[in-house]
Protein backbone atom coordinates (compact mmCIF):
# COMPACT_ATOMS: atom_id res chain seq x y z
CA UNK A 1 0.00 0.00 0.00
CA UNK A 2 2.88 2.34 -0.61
CA UNK A 3 3.12 5.35 -2.86
CA UNK A 4 5.42 4.40 -5.72
CA UNK A 5 6.31 7.82 -7.10
CA UNK A 6 4.77 11.12 -8.11
CA UNK A 7 4.13 10.10 -11.73
CA UNK A 8 2.42 6.86 -10.79
CA UNK A 9 0.40 8.66 -8.08
CA UNK A 10 -0.77 11.31 -10.56
CA UNK A 11 -1.82 8.64 -13.07
CA UNK A 12 -3.75 6.74 -10.39
CA UNK A 13 -5.50 9.88 -9.17
CA UNK A 14 -6.46 10.84 -12.72
CA UNK A 15 -7.93 7.38 -13.19
CA UNK A 16 -9.92 7.67 -9.99
CA UNK A 17 -11.31 11.04 -11.00
CA UNK A 18 -12.21 10.18 -14.59
CA UNK A 19 -13.13 6.50 -14.56
CA UNK A 20 -16.49 6.92 -12.77
CA UNK A 21 -17.58 9.52 -15.32
CA UNK A 22 -16.51 7.40 -18.28
CA UNK A 23 -18.25 4.27 -17.03
CA UNK A 24 -21.32 6.05 -15.71
CA UNK A 25 -20.62 4.91 -12.16
CA UNK A 26 -21.98 6.92 -9.26
CA UNK A 27 -19.39 9.15 -7.69
CA UNK A 28 -19.41 11.93 -5.19
CA UNK A 29 -17.62 15.06 -6.45
CA UNK A 30 -15.63 16.77 -3.73
CA UNK A 31 -14.48 20.07 -5.25
CA UNK A 32 -14.99 22.45 -2.34
CA UNK A 33 -13.37 25.29 -0.46
CA UNK A 34 -10.79 24.81 2.27
CA UNK A 35 -12.51 24.39 5.67
CA UNK A 36 -12.21 27.10 8.31
CA UNK A 37 -10.57 24.95 10.96
CA UNK A 38 -9.23 21.44 11.48
CA UNK A 39 -7.86 19.36 14.36
CA UNK A 40 -4.88 17.17 13.45
CA UNK A 41 -3.41 14.43 15.66
CA UNK A 42 0.08 12.94 15.30
CA UNK A 43 1.96 10.15 17.08
CA UNK A 44 5.68 9.77 16.35
CA UNK A 45 7.58 6.76 17.69
CA UNK A 46 11.04 5.43 16.71
CA UNK A 47 11.31 1.65 16.88
CA UNK A 48 14.54 -0.08 15.87
CA UNK A 49 15.32 1.07 12.34
CA UNK A 50 11.94 2.57 11.55
CA UNK A 51 10.17 5.72 12.58
CA UNK A 52 6.42 5.29 12.79
CA UNK A 53 4.11 8.27 12.31
CA UNK A 54 0.39 7.93 12.94
CA UNK A 55 -1.73 10.72 11.47
CA UNK A 56 -5.41 11.59 11.92
CA UNK A 57 -6.96 14.34 9.79
CA UNK A 58 -10.56 15.27 8.90
CA UNK A 59 -11.52 14.02 5.46
CA UNK A 60 -13.13 17.36 4.61
CA UNK A 61 -9.62 18.83 4.35
CA UNK A 62 -8.83 16.53 1.41
CA UNK A 63 -10.12 18.78 -1.34
CA UNK A 64 -10.89 17.91 -4.96
CA UNK A 65 -11.27 14.17 -4.53
CA UNK A 66 -14.15 11.94 -5.59
CA UNK A 67 -15.39 9.15 -3.36
CA UNK A 68 -17.48 6.28 -4.70
CA UNK A 69 -20.98 6.45 -3.30
CA UNK A 70 -23.82 4.04 -2.70
CA UNK A 71 -27.54 4.17 -2.06
CA UNK A 72 -30.30 5.90 -3.92
CA UNK A 73 -29.51 9.33 -2.47
CA UNK A 74 -25.75 9.00 -3.06
CA UNK A 75 -25.09 10.52 0.38
CA UNK A 76 -22.93 7.71 1.77
CA UNK A 77 -19.41 6.71 0.75
CA UNK A 78 -19.02 3.20 -0.61
CA UNK A 79 -16.28 2.21 1.82
CA UNK A 80 -15.66 -1.13 0.16
CA UNK A 81 -14.54 0.68 -3.02
CA UNK A 82 -12.86 3.70 -1.44
CA UNK A 83 -9.40 2.28 -0.66
CA UNK A 84 -7.74 3.66 -3.78
CA UNK A 85 -9.05 7.18 -3.23
CA UNK A 86 -8.07 7.15 0.45
CA UNK A 87 -4.58 5.91 -0.40
CA UNK A 88 -4.19 8.66 -2.98
CA UNK A 89 -5.47 11.23 -0.47
CA UNK A 90 -2.78 10.13 1.99
CA UNK A 91 -0.11 10.49 -0.68
CA UNK A 92 -1.27 13.85 -1.97
CA UNK A 93 -2.04 15.64 1.28
CA UNK A 94 0.08 13.95 3.95
CA UNK A 95 3.24 12.34 2.59
CA UNK A 96 4.70 15.50 1.09
CA UNK A 97 3.54 17.77 3.91
CA UNK A 98 5.37 15.88 6.67
CA UNK A 99 9.16 16.14 6.70
CA UNK A 100 11.14 14.16 9.29
CA UNK A 101 14.82 14.50 10.20
CA UNK A 102 17.31 12.20 11.92
CA UNK A 103 20.34 13.92 13.44
CA UNK A 104 19.59 16.99 11.27
CA UNK A 105 19.51 14.92 8.07
CA UNK A 106 16.24 14.74 6.12
CA UNK A 107 14.70 11.30 5.97
CA UNK A 108 13.42 9.90 2.67
CA UNK A 109 9.76 10.11 1.68
CA UNK A 110 7.72 7.93 4.06
CA UNK A 111 5.90 4.80 3.01
CA UNK A 112 2.14 4.57 3.46
CA UNK A 113 1.84 1.33 5.43
CA UNK A 114 -1.87 1.38 6.17
CA UNK A 115 -4.87 3.67 6.37
CA UNK A 116 -8.45 3.65 7.59
CA UNK A 117 -11.56 5.75 7.23
CA UNK A 118 -12.92 6.45 10.72
CA UNK A 119 -16.06 7.91 12.19
CA UNK A 120 -15.92 11.38 13.71
CA UNK A 121 -16.56 10.11 17.24
CA UNK A 122 -13.89 7.37 17.08
CA UNK A 123 -11.71 7.54 20.21
CA UNK A 124 -8.85 5.28 19.22
CA UNK A 125 -6.29 8.13 19.10
CA UNK A 126 -6.40 8.47 22.88
CA UNK A 127 -3.08 6.58 22.99
CA UNK A 128 -0.44 5.32 20.57
CA UNK A 129 -1.20 1.64 21.12
CA UNK A 130 -4.91 2.15 20.55
CA UNK A 131 -4.30 4.22 17.43
CA UNK A 132 -1.87 1.66 15.98
CA UNK A 133 -4.27 -1.23 16.65
CA UNK A 134 -7.09 0.74 15.05
CA UNK A 135 -5.18 1.58 11.87
CA UNK A 136 -4.02 -2.02 11.48
CA UNK A 137 -7.41 -3.45 12.43
CA UNK A 138 -10.49 -4.22 10.33
CA UNK A 139 -11.86 -1.56 8.00
CA UNK A 140 -15.32 -0.06 8.16
CA UNK A 141 -17.84 -1.74 5.87
CA UNK A 142 -20.93 -0.51 4.08
CA UNK A 143 -22.92 -1.57 7.10
CA UNK A 144 -21.93 1.87 8.45
CA UNK A 145 -23.49 5.00 6.96
CA UNK A 146 -20.34 7.05 6.30
CA UNK A 147 -20.62 10.67 5.15
CA UNK A 148 -17.36 12.00 3.75
CA UNK A 149 -17.34 15.45 5.37
CA UNK A 150 -18.04 13.98 8.80
CA UNK A 151 -15.35 11.31 8.71
CA UNK A 152 -11.64 11.02 9.49
CA UNK A 153 -8.64 9.58 7.68
CA UNK A 154 -6.14 7.67 9.81
CA UNK A 155 -2.79 6.83 8.23
CA UNK A 156 0.32 4.93 9.34
CA UNK A 157 3.55 6.21 7.74
CA UNK A 158 7.04 4.74 8.16
CA UNK A 159 10.48 6.29 7.65
CA UNK A 160 13.71 4.24 7.54
CA UNK A 161 16.17 5.38 10.25
CA UNK A 162 19.62 4.42 11.50
CA UNK A 163 18.76 4.12 15.18
CA UNK A 164 15.83 4.82 17.46
CA UNK A 165 18.29 6.62 19.79
CA UNK A 166 18.97 9.36 17.28
CA UNK A 167 17.75 12.94 17.58
CA UNK A 168 14.56 13.49 15.61
CA UNK A 169 12.84 16.56 14.25
CA UNK A 170 9.68 17.08 12.25
CA UNK A 171 8.33 19.86 10.08
CA UNK A 172 4.57 19.69 9.61
CA UNK A 173 3.10 21.65 6.71
CA UNK A 174 -0.42 20.40 7.36
CA UNK A 175 -1.51 23.95 8.15
CA UNK A 176 -2.37 24.20 4.45
CA UNK A 177 -5.29 21.80 5.01
CA UNK A 178 -7.48 24.50 6.60
CA UNK A 179 -7.58 28.22 7.27
CA UNK A 180 -6.78 27.47 10.93
CA UNK A 181 -5.25 24.20 12.12
CA UNK A 182 -4.56 22.93 15.62
CA UNK A 183 -2.07 20.07 15.78
CA UNK A 184 -1.52 17.71 18.70
CA UNK A 185 1.84 15.94 18.42
CA UNK A 186 3.01 13.25 20.82
CA UNK A 187 6.57 11.95 20.56
CA UNK A 188 7.36 8.62 22.24
CA UNK A 189 11.13 8.02 22.52
CA UNK A 190 12.51 4.61 23.58
CA UNK A 191 12.93 5.70 27.22
CA UNK A 192 9.18 5.40 27.73
CA UNK A 193 8.46 9.11 28.22
CA UNK A 194 6.01 11.17 26.17
CA UNK A 195 6.78 14.64 24.82
CA UNK A 196 3.55 16.46 24.02
CA UNK A 197 3.26 19.46 21.70
CA UNK A 198 0.18 21.43 20.69
CA UNK A 199 0.43 24.27 18.23
CA UNK A 200 -1.56 26.25 15.71
CA UNK A 201 -0.49 26.85 12.15
CA UNK A 202 3.03 26.05 11.04
CA UNK A 203 5.67 26.55 13.79
CA UNK A 204 8.52 25.49 11.50
CA UNK A 205 11.01 22.75 12.36
CA UNK A 206 10.23 21.12 15.72
CA UNK A 207 13.14 19.47 17.48
CA UNK A 208 11.47 16.77 19.52
CA UNK A 209 14.24 16.52 22.15
CA UNK A 210 16.50 19.54 21.55
CA UNK A 211 19.94 20.09 23.01
CA UNK A 212 20.53 23.27 24.99
CA UNK A 213 22.22 25.04 22.08
CA UNK A 214 19.44 24.06 19.66
CA UNK A 215 16.82 25.42 22.06
CA UNK A 216 18.90 28.57 22.59
CA UNK A 217 19.28 29.17 18.85
CA UNK A 218 15.52 28.83 18.32
CA UNK A 219 14.65 31.28 21.08
CA UNK A 220 17.31 33.83 20.14
CA UNK A 221 15.70 33.93 16.71
CA UNK A 222 12.24 34.09 18.26
CA UNK A 223 13.18 37.05 20.46
CA UNK A 224 14.92 38.88 17.63
CA UNK A 225 11.98 38.41 15.26
CA UNK A 226 9.52 39.43 17.98
CA UNK A 227 11.23 42.82 18.20
CA UNK A 228 11.60 43.31 14.45
CA UNK A 229 7.91 42.59 13.87
CA UNK A 230 6.64 44.30 17.05
CA UNK A 231 4.93 47.57 16.10
CA UNK A 232 4.59 48.60 19.75
CA UNK A 233 8.31 48.31 20.27
CA UNK A 234 9.25 50.29 17.16
CA UNK A 235 6.88 53.10 18.10
CA UNK A 236 8.14 53.17 21.68
CA UNK A 237 11.77 53.39 20.59
CA UNK A 238 10.87 56.13 18.12
CA UNK A 239 9.19 58.15 20.87
CA UNK A 240 12.16 57.41 23.12
CA UNK A 241 14.80 58.52 20.61
CA UNK A 242 13.05 61.69 19.38
CA UNK A 243 14.46 64.08 22.01
CA UNK A 244 17.64 62.12 22.83
CA UNK A 245 18.93 61.44 19.30
CA UNK A 246 22.30 60.08 20.38
CA UNK A 247 23.35 56.56 21.34
CA UNK A 248 25.17 57.88 24.42
CA UNK A 249 21.92 59.19 25.86
CA UNK A 250 19.59 56.52 24.43
CA UNK A 251 21.45 53.42 25.61
CA UNK A 252 21.12 54.00 29.40
CA UNK A 253 17.38 54.52 28.94
CA UNK A 254 17.15 51.41 26.77
CA UNK A 255 19.04 49.51 29.49
CA UNK A 256 16.38 50.51 32.03
CA UNK A 257 13.75 49.17 29.65
CA UNK A 258 15.59 45.86 29.17
CA UNK A 259 16.01 45.30 32.91
CA UNK A 260 12.32 45.93 33.60
CA UNK A 261 11.25 43.73 30.70
CA UNK A 262 13.29 40.82 32.04
CA UNK A 263 11.41 40.97 35.36
CA UNK A 264 7.95 40.40 33.86
CA UNK A 265 8.92 38.50 30.72
CA UNK A 266 9.41 35.07 32.24
CA UNK A 267 6.16 33.04 32.03
CA UNK A 268 7.56 30.87 34.84
CA UNK A 269 7.16 33.84 37.19
CA UNK A 270 3.40 33.54 36.72
CA UNK A 271 2.87 37.24 37.45
CA UNK A 272 0.10 37.72 34.89
CA UNK A 273 -3.36 36.74 36.20
CA UNK A 274 -5.06 34.02 34.22
CA UNK A 275 -7.95 36.19 33.03
CA UNK A 276 -9.11 37.12 29.54
CA UNK A 277 -9.03 40.88 30.17
CA UNK A 278 -5.40 41.17 31.28
CA UNK A 279 -3.75 40.92 27.87
CA UNK A 280 -5.94 43.59 26.19
CA UNK A 281 -5.44 45.77 29.29
CA UNK A 282 -1.67 45.57 28.81
CA UNK A 283 -2.16 46.60 25.17
CA UNK A 284 -4.15 49.69 26.25
CA UNK A 285 -1.53 50.66 28.85
CA UNK A 286 1.26 50.33 26.28
CA UNK A 287 -0.59 52.70 23.94
CA UNK A 288 -1.19 55.18 26.79
CA UNK A 289 2.52 55.09 27.69
CA UNK A 290 3.51 56.01 24.13
CA UNK A 291 0.95 58.83 24.05
CA UNK A 292 2.31 60.22 27.31
CA UNK A 293 5.88 60.06 26.05
CA UNK A 294 4.89 61.77 22.79
CA UNK A 295 3.28 64.63 24.78
CA UNK A 296 6.43 64.96 26.88
CA UNK A 297 8.51 65.15 23.72
CA UNK A 298 6.34 67.87 22.20
CA UNK A 299 6.43 69.92 25.43
CA UNK A 300 10.12 69.18 26.15
CA UNK A 301 9.09 68.15 29.66
CA UNK A 302 10.26 65.35 31.91
CA UNK A 303 13.15 64.26 29.71
CA UNK A 304 15.51 64.01 32.67
CA UNK A 305 13.41 61.14 34.05
CA UNK A 306 12.94 59.40 30.72
CA UNK A 307 14.62 56.26 32.04
CA UNK A 308 11.85 55.91 34.63
CA UNK A 309 9.19 55.89 31.93
CA UNK A 310 11.24 53.34 29.98
CA UNK A 311 11.40 51.17 33.10
CA UNK A 312 7.61 51.23 33.46
CA UNK A 313 7.12 50.54 29.76
CA UNK A 314 9.54 47.61 30.02
CA UNK A 315 7.40 46.06 32.75
CA UNK A 316 4.33 46.33 30.50
CA UNK A 317 6.04 45.00 27.38
CA UNK A 318 7.47 42.10 29.36
CA UNK A 319 3.92 41.07 30.22
CA UNK A 320 2.97 41.54 26.57
CA UNK A 321 5.77 39.27 25.35
CA UNK A 322 5.14 36.64 28.02
CA UNK A 323 1.70 35.82 26.61
CA UNK A 324 3.22 34.82 23.28
CA UNK A 325 6.18 33.07 24.88
CA UNK A 326 4.16 30.70 27.03
CA UNK A 327 3.05 28.36 24.21
CA UNK A 328 6.50 28.57 22.61
CA UNK A 329 8.22 27.11 25.70
CA UNK A 330 6.96 23.65 24.77
CA UNK A 331 9.68 23.64 22.08
CA UNK A 332 12.41 24.22 24.68
CA UNK A 333 12.47 20.60 25.83
CA UNK A 334 14.31 20.30 29.13
CA UNK A 335 15.99 23.68 28.68
CA UNK A 336 13.31 26.17 29.73
CA UNK A 337 15.64 28.53 31.63
CA UNK A 338 18.24 28.47 28.85
CA UNK A 339 15.50 29.29 26.36
CA UNK A 340 14.25 32.22 28.45
CA UNK A 341 17.75 33.67 28.66
CA UNK A 342 18.22 33.12 24.94
CA UNK A 343 14.90 34.85 24.23
CA UNK A 344 16.03 37.84 26.28
CA UNK A 345 19.31 37.91 24.34
CA UNK A 346 17.37 37.87 21.09
CA UNK A 347 15.20 40.74 22.32
CA UNK A 348 18.33 42.73 23.27
CA UNK A 349 19.87 42.09 19.84
CA UNK A 350 16.65 43.17 18.17
CA UNK A 351 16.58 46.30 20.32
CA UNK A 352 20.08 47.25 19.20
CA UNK A 353 19.16 46.61 15.56
CA UNK A 354 16.08 48.86 15.82
CA UNK A 355 18.06 51.63 17.53
CA UNK A 356 20.70 51.45 14.79
CA UNK A 357 17.92 52.33 12.35
CA UNK A 358 15.85 54.81 14.35
CA UNK A 359 18.53 56.94 16.02
CA UNK A 360 20.39 57.93 12.80
CA UNK A 361 17.06 58.53 11.05
CA UNK A 362 15.87 60.87 13.81
CA UNK A 363 19.23 62.63 13.85
CA UNK A 364 19.16 63.23 10.09
CA UNK A 365 15.58 64.50 10.19
CA UNK A 366 16.48 66.89 13.02
CA UNK A 367 19.31 68.28 10.95
CA UNK A 368 17.04 68.77 7.94
CA UNK A 369 13.98 70.27 9.66
CA UNK A 370 15.51 71.65 12.81
CA UNK A 371 15.36 70.03 16.23
CA UNK A 372 12.12 71.64 17.37
CA UNK A 373 10.20 70.99 14.15
CA UNK A 374 11.42 67.39 13.88
CA UNK A 375 10.60 66.70 17.53
CA UNK A 376 7.09 68.08 17.18
CA UNK A 377 6.37 66.30 13.88
CA UNK A 378 7.60 62.87 14.99
CA UNK A 379 5.87 63.18 18.36
CA UNK A 380 2.62 64.04 16.59
CA UNK A 381 2.92 60.95 14.36
CA UNK A 382 3.76 58.63 17.27
CA UNK A 383 0.97 60.04 19.44
CA UNK A 384 -1.58 59.79 16.62
CA UNK A 385 -0.80 56.12 15.95
CA UNK A 386 -0.81 55.27 19.66
CA UNK A 387 -4.14 57.08 20.11
CA UNK A 388 -5.80 54.86 17.51
CA UNK A 389 -4.26 51.80 19.19
CA UNK A 390 -5.65 52.91 22.53
CA UNK A 391 -9.15 53.38 21.11
CA UNK A 392 -9.18 50.04 19.24
CA UNK A 393 -7.71 48.08 22.14
CA UNK A 394 -10.02 49.82 24.58
CA UNK A 395 -12.99 48.62 22.51
CA UNK A 396 -11.67 45.06 22.74
CA UNK A 397 -11.06 45.42 26.48
CA UNK A 398 -14.63 46.63 27.03
CA UNK A 399 -15.95 43.26 25.85
CA UNK A 400 -14.51 41.50 28.89
CA UNK A 401 -15.85 41.90 32.43
CA UNK A 402 -13.06 43.25 34.65
CA UNK A 403 -13.32 40.68 37.41
CA UNK A 404 -10.31 39.65 39.47
CA UNK A 405 -9.98 35.88 40.03
CA UNK A 406 -12.00 34.86 43.06
CA UNK A 407 -9.27 32.56 44.32
CA UNK A 408 -5.57 33.29 43.86
CA UNK A 409 -3.13 30.40 44.53
CA UNK A 410 -0.59 30.96 47.26
CA UNK A 411 2.22 30.39 44.73
CA UNK A 412 0.94 33.28 42.63
CA UNK A 413 0.98 35.59 45.66
CA UNK A 414 4.56 34.53 46.40
CA UNK A 415 5.55 35.19 42.79
CA UNK A 416 3.97 38.64 42.88
CA UNK A 417 5.76 39.48 46.12
CA UNK A 418 9.09 38.36 44.70
CA UNK A 419 8.39 40.23 41.46
CA UNK A 420 7.68 43.49 43.31
CA UNK A 421 10.85 43.08 45.41
CA UNK A 422 12.96 42.42 42.32
CA UNK A 423 11.40 45.38 40.50
CA UNK A 424 12.08 47.73 43.41
CA UNK A 425 15.66 46.47 43.75
CA UNK A 426 16.26 46.95 40.01
CA UNK A 427 14.75 50.43 40.16
CA UNK A 428 17.06 51.36 43.07
CA UNK A 429 20.14 50.10 41.21
CA UNK A 430 19.14 52.09 38.11
CA UNK A 431 18.53 55.17 40.25
CA UNK A 432 22.02 54.88 41.72
CA UNK A 433 23.60 54.43 38.28
CA UNK A 434 21.57 55.83 35.40
CA UNK A 435 19.76 58.43 37.53
CA UNK A 436 22.92 59.83 39.12
CA UNK A 437 24.75 59.84 35.81
CA UNK A 438 21.93 61.81 34.19
CA UNK A 439 21.87 64.23 37.13
CA UNK A 440 25.62 64.74 36.86
CA UNK A 441 25.37 65.45 33.13
CA UNK A 442 22.59 67.99 33.72
CA UNK A 443 24.66 69.67 36.43
CA UNK A 444 27.67 69.89 34.15
CA UNK A 445 25.56 71.30 31.33
CA UNK A 446 24.10 73.88 33.70
CA UNK A 447 27.53 74.92 34.91
CA UNK A 448 28.75 75.35 31.35
CA UNK A 449 25.69 77.35 30.45
CA UNK A 450 26.08 79.65 33.48
CA UNK A 451 29.76 80.18 32.70
CA UNK A 452 28.99 81.53 29.25
CA UNK A 453 28.89 85.32 29.06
Amino acid sequence: MSIRGDGFLTWRLAAVLTLPALLGLPACARAHVIPNDAKIELFLKPEGQRLRLLVRVPLQTMVDLEYPTRGTTQDFVDLERADRVLNDAAGLWLVHNLEAYENNRPLPTPRVVDFRASLAFDGSFASYDQALAHVQGPRLTNGVDFIWNQGLLDVLLEYPIQSDRSQFSIHSKLSSLALSTTTSLRFLPPDGTTHTFEFTGNPGLIRLDPTWYQAAARFIETGFRRILYGQDYWLFLLALAIPLRRFRTVLPVAMAFAVAEAITLSPSSNLAPDTEWFQPLIGVLIAISIIYMAIENAMSAGLSRRWMLAFGFGLLLGFHFSFGLRPALQFAGAHAMTSLIAFGAGVAAGQIAVLLIIVPAVYVLARLLGERAATFLLSLVAGHIAWHWMVDRGAILSRYPLQWPTSIPALTLVNWTMGVIIALAAFWVLWMTVGRTAAGERGAEGAIASAKP
